[in-house]
């Protein structure tokens, strides 16, 4: 399998190479790529995690209310409760960066 090199790529240079690693072109790589990250979307506005396998899983944590300082003023300030994206990677990618991404 052929790696695709991602250091520091932006959307662009990402779409590019990975349509000529499926052999689509950008455009319908593109699409593909839109697709999924709407269907994850949609499933994040439900309230669903989304599990890729091998690679991790995303899931909607509730943050709960609580009571900050602001460090210039001292002034205590109720920060509402809210919602977080959070982002657990899977097993393998945990071990490949605490081994400073070797393989």
């Amino acid at each position: 399998m052929r790696e695709i090199k991602t250091d520091n790529v932006n959307n662009k240079e990402f779409i590019q190479r990975l349509s000529s690693r499926l052999g689509y072109t950008v455009s319908d790589t593109q699409r593909m790529v839109t697709n999924v990250i709407d269907k994850m979307s949609d499933g994040f506005q439900e309230g669903h995690s989304v599990s890729i396998p091998g690679f991790g899983s995303f899931d909607i944590k509730k943050k709960l209310e609580r009571i900050m300082v602001n460090p210039a003023t001292q002034q205590r300030m109720l920060v509402p409760p809210k919602l977080v994206l959070n982002f657990k990677p899977a097993a393998i990618w945990k071990e490949k960066v605490k081994k400073g991404g070797e393989k």
